[in-house]
């Protein structure tokens, strides 16, 4: 089979300069186009060139059909050698018969295709790819050899068939771009683009109240996603018409936040009216924080001297790939990479092209893997997992086993004697804060938060301290950690390991039974950790106040405190934890909980044996909220040491467009939640939702629309903002925050307890504000990437696990509805899903239906009788039903599916 790709005319109909007219063939050339598909005329065009080639010599050989996409005519003549296809010959006769001179126009040229829009190459039989590239024929070859051209043919190779049109706006200049933004015509924001409909791209409005639209590919002007760029918005007479949504496309109902927003884009003008949208477009990109690197797979493209790389993502572009940098056999067996994955970096994207031009950086393996896959998305979110360099390693401590210098206990608090001890998850490896809480003969306490003094091995300014700072963060896989730091730092020397002298920064307070604070200590110290307890031990603890636990019942305690006032301290904290837990609540403090889904693996091949949700319970809320108290405090103290150049932790408020469209949802659908601040939001999710077995997935549905309008908390310096009021959290509802408590995984607390020894007296400050905010700006890209990087390896883990074990039954719960399908909740695994009335292997479905109840969408599925004579089964699906699904792998890899399954009773 073969097939013509549908080609692009210029937006007026009229024919570039380039273009020369050919006869009108209605008759004969234009039934031949839609008619060379056929085994029947393919073999008489044989039959035809065979009788030509008796007449011209045997030296002549048929070739290929090759194309001016612009002019949409057969390339007549080869660039060199004089010889013309089959069809080329058999026009010949057909024009030498007589046909009409008038030239033809292509018509019912879709926007679509004008504007170059991507399609799957798969459906691309020959090689050629819909867009609106300008490929003509390529110099003949005389052997398959010859197909691996030299780097040097690619980058000389000339697109013959007329002068390419230009898809994207040239550039500003950097002059303009300045003037620009300080006048207020320009935006600059980092784009984010929906991962689902990739023409969909969005900035924060400079108000953060809203968003503004990016309408297709061109408007992005070759920005990727995560890039900072600058957007221009044109005057209002310049706006363009976007159509009003059909009857049968769901607004209200919308389950996707940025689908919601593209298709109820309004102006960041506060008067747009009417549908205008205005034409905002990228005219620079500041800064390409997208690596440029993307996972994918190659395609064979017959006479092209590249391959064509199909990202996995598709936001980022297809590829041309020099064929010298494929597999040496790719040319001549390119079905045997047709499932490896591959990566390719970008190094140019032209702007008369719709495509990227790229090199090949690596083949990873079968796709569908777990390790392949896991290493192309390490490498496409720019995580460096490398080993560590001999000049990085050369800055630890060569004398091992390392031993704390004696001048240290001088000018440090020496803890060792104390009741002091870790609760981590029990596979941790890098134990960076301990906790301890003595009880005082006042009836107070004396409790502390100690967290590792990573900053004492990581000096300023050498090797290690250059690449922690890069790297940023720590990244967690379901499998394995990067780690920020050297193995000899994170798990040994750093890691608090029970019954070690280590080296520690503490926050000490004296706190009453009931939470209240009444004296604050910070200070350098030396601890000796007297057990390391997971937070299943601590949870048994305090779910057994009275038990008298056992020595075998825990991991080695130290001689000096015995398992019972171990037990007393968890208890006293537990205590505490509940009281200023209350105290943020009632504050007005908000928590978003989200289901995590945790798997167990099996020892040898790490293959997912099995998954669960995980369970938040009390011995993980007790952690957290001294790692919060610790946090606020030394946000406070290092603001009134430096409040120029202190690093905080910021959280704005969410944006008020979409807050107010979820606002009428809720009041559509019933709901009394109040979004007017987060304490008030926090206490509708907890008061409203009823009282049952689904109470908490009804809350988790909600939780789930109440995440999409919060924005991304993030580290800035304080010298940047001028005004405090900026610098709130808004779900702590807290004035300052920042990062304390996990130096070992997060470089911003290498830079706080920097300044919290310098705010002591210390340490020497050579910190500047403008290395502050270049730093905090790099740990924000840099923990966005790790967050995502998480969220790949458990979506790969569990369509693996689906893959093995599936299919999976589940009940699930609807969050949102579409015209021809709708989201859910799998209540079992925590997952989301997208379920399609319009699928194949959907048995028993006989039609649905959308329709609206006032602005709230809803479907009926109507079932067959599962016997004869009986009526059909209706079903209704509205948000917060309960469904039964099936999760199913699909064939491709990395991929599986939820099915609705029938119901048992009517509805």
């Amino acid at each position: 089979n073969y097939f013509y790709p549908k080609f692009n005319l210029p937006r007026d109909g009229k024919r570039g300069p380039s273009q020369s007219t050919v006869p009108h063939q209605k008759d004969a050339y234009a039934r031949l186009l839609s008619q060379h598909h056929s085994s029947k005329f393919r073999s008489y065009l044989d039959q035809y060139v065979q009788q030509q080639g008796e007449e011209r010599g045997p030296s002549e050989q048929r070739q290929g059909l090759a194309y001016s996409e612009k002019q949409d005519i057969p390339q007549r003549k080869r660039d060199q050698g004089g010889e013309e296809s089959s069809l080329s010959l058999y026009m010949d006769k057909l024009n030498s018969r007589g046909a009409l001179q008038e030239p033809e126009r292509r018509q019912g040229v879709s926007d679509k295709q004008r504007r170059g829009e991507r399609r799957d190459t798969n459906t691309s039989q020959d090689g050629d790819v819909e867009s609106g590239e300008e490929f003509a024929s390529l110099k003949q070859r005389d052997s398959q050899q010859q197909q691996q051209i030299r780097n040097k043919d690619y980058k000389d190779h000339v697109y013959k068939g007329g002068s390419k049109k230009q898809v994207f706006e040239a550039y500003m200049t950097t002059e303009d771009v300045s003037h620009g933004l300080k006048r207020g015509e320009l935006i600059q924001g980092s784009i984010r683009i929906n991962p689902k409909k990739y023409h969909e791209a969005f900035i924060a409005a400079p108000d953060g109240k809203r968003d503004i639209f990016l309408d297709g590919t061109a408007a992005r002007n070759r920005a990727l996603n995560g890039d900072v760029v600058v957007v221009q918005v044109l005057p209002q007479e310049q706006w363009k018409t976007k159509r009003p949504p059909s009857p049968d496309v769901i607004v209200e109902a919308e389950t996707e936040a940025e689908e919601q927003l593209a298709k109820r884009v309004e102006n960041i003008s506060l008067n747009a009216t009417g549908t205008g949208i205005s034409p905002q477009q990228v005219v620079y990109i500041v800064e390409q924080k997208h690596s440029r690197a993307a996972t994918g797979f190659l395609k064979f493209l017959p006479d092209k001297p590249f391959a064509m790389f199909s990202p996995v993502d598709h936001r980022v572009p297809r590829v041309n790939v020099p064929l010298p940098d494929c597999p040496h056999d790719f040319c001549s067996r390119p079905g045997d990479y047709a499932n490896i994955l591959f990566i390719v970096r970008i190094t140019s994207w032209p702007d008369d092209s719709n495509f990227a031009e790229g090199r090949l950086a690596k083949t990873l393996g079968q796709a569908g893997e777990i390790e392949p896959e896991t290493e192309g998305i390490l490498i496409e979110y720019d995580v460096d997992f490398s080993e560590f360099s001999v000049e990085v390693l050369g800055c630890l401590p060569q004398k091992l086993p390392w031993t704390i210098p004696p001048e240290e206990f001088g000018n440090r608090r020496d803890l060792r004697k104390e009741c002091i001890f870790t609760i981590d998850p029990a596979t941790a490896r890098d134990l960076d804060d301990a906790l301890s809480c003595k009880p005082l003969p006042d009836g107070n306490f004396e409790l502390g938060v100690h967290i590792a003094d990573v900053s004492y091995f990581v000096e300023e300014g050498n090797a290690l301290d250059f690449i922690a700072s890069r790297r940023a963060t720590s990244v967690y896989m379901v499998q394995k950690v990067i780690p920020m730091l050297p193995r000899l730092l994170c798990e040994e020397l750093c890691s608090l390991n029970p019954l070690t002298d280590r080296l520690t920064f503490s926050v000490i307070w004296k706190i009453t039974p009931e939470g209240k604070i009444l004296s604050e200590w910070f200070g350098r110290s030396v601890i000796r950790s007297c057990v390391k307890l997971s937070y299943d031990h601590a949870q048994s603890m305090i779910e057994a106040p009275d038990k008298l636990f056992q020595a075998d019942e825990l991991p080695p305690c130290a001689a000096e405190h015995p398992v019972d006032e171990i037990h007393q301290a968890v208890l006293n904290l537990h205590s505490i934890a509940k009281r200023l837990r209350a105290q943020r609540f009632q504050g007005g403090a908000l928590r978003l909980d989200q289901l995590k889904l945790s798997f167990t693996l099996d020892r040898e091949t790490s293959m997912p044996q099995g998954c669960y949700v995980y369970q938040y319970r009390d011995s993980n809320k007790l952690v957290e909220e001294f790692m919060l108290l610790a946090n606020m405090a030394t946000a406070h103290q290092i603001y009134r040491s430096f409040p120029n150049k202190a690093l905080l932790r910021r959280h704005p408020p969410p944006q008020t467009k979409m807050v107010d469209d979820l606002q009428e949802f809720c009041d559509q659908m019933g709901l009394n939640i109040d979004f007017s601040t987060a304490g008030t939001l926090h206490k509708s999710l907890n008061e409203t939702l009823g009282d049952d077995e689904y109470t908490s997935a009804r809350k988790e549905v909600l939780t789930h629309m109440c995440s999409r309008p919060m924005q991304m908390a993030m580290y800035f310096c304080t010298g940047v903002l001028k005004e405090e009021l900026l610098f709130r959290h808004y779900a702590l509802n807290v004035p300052f925050y920042t990062h304390f408590t996990s130096p070992i995984r997060r470089y911003a607390d290498v830079i706080v307890h920097r300044l919290l020894a310098a705010s002591l007296g210390g340490w020497r400050d050579t910190l500047k504000g403008e290395e502050v905010q270049k730093q905090a700006s790099h740990c924000n890209d840099k923990k966005t990437a790790s967050k995502r990087v998480q969220e790949l390896s458990s979506e790969l883990f569990f369509s693996v696990f689906v893959k093995e074990s599936g299919p999976l039954d589940s009940e699930a719960m609807v969050m949102g509805i579409l015209d021809q399908a709708f989201d859910v909740l799998v209540l079992r695994y925590g997952v989301q899903k997208r379920i399609y009335c319009k699928v194949s292997g959907l048995h028993g479905l006989e039609t649905f239906h959308f329709h609206k109840v006032g602005k709230r969408g809803e479907l009926t599925l109507v079932w067959a009788a599962e016997e004869p004579g009986k009526p059909s089964v209706r079903q209704e699906i509205s948000i917060f039903s309960l469904v039964d699904v099936q999760l199913r792998a699909d064939g491709a890899p990395m991929k599986y599916s939820a099915v609705i399954k029938r119901p048992i009773e009517t509805v």
